[in-house]
């Protein structure tokens, strides 16, 4: 799966502050990384119509069973009122035998950063 390009569900406004979320997860097995795929598609489309969602992307490296997630939002509430509904909220409840590792970060950048490289991302999740 190539990456899915960063995408713009809603325009962040000029100089406001920004609540940046990286994860990084490792499944146990390939099993494991054929199911987040699997499941890949709801919760994309689900962030792409997310309130206070300003942002998001994600790298997929199924063969060696890891999953990068980099998303930017109106602020912590509307992170986690993604996250706690739709179809993310059983998806990663369902996933999370799968895990064998998952590593998370979040960090403050001014909307006039978007859109976001990975190379923060990942400095922060290594």
């Amino acid at each position: 799966m190539p990456t899915l390009p960063w995408t713009v569900p809603n325009p962040a406004p000029q100089g406001a502050e920004v609540h940046v979320f990286a994860s990084r997860f490792e499944t146990r097995t390939i099993w494991g990384a054929l199911r987040f795929l699997i499941r890949t598609p709801g919760v994309w489309r689900q962030v792409s119509r997310a309130p206070g969602a300003y942002g998001a992307s994600l790298k997929a490296e199924p063969f060696k069973r890891t999953f990068w997630t980099l998303s930017a939002w109106e602020s912590p509430a509307a992170l986690k009122d993604f996250a706690r509904s739709g179809t993310h909220a059983p998806t990663s409840q369902g996933l999370s035998a799968q895990m064998r590792d998952a590593k998370f970060a979040t960090w403050q950048v001014s909307s006039d950063d978007l859109p976001l490289d990975w190379t923060e991302a990942f400095r922060r999740l290594t």
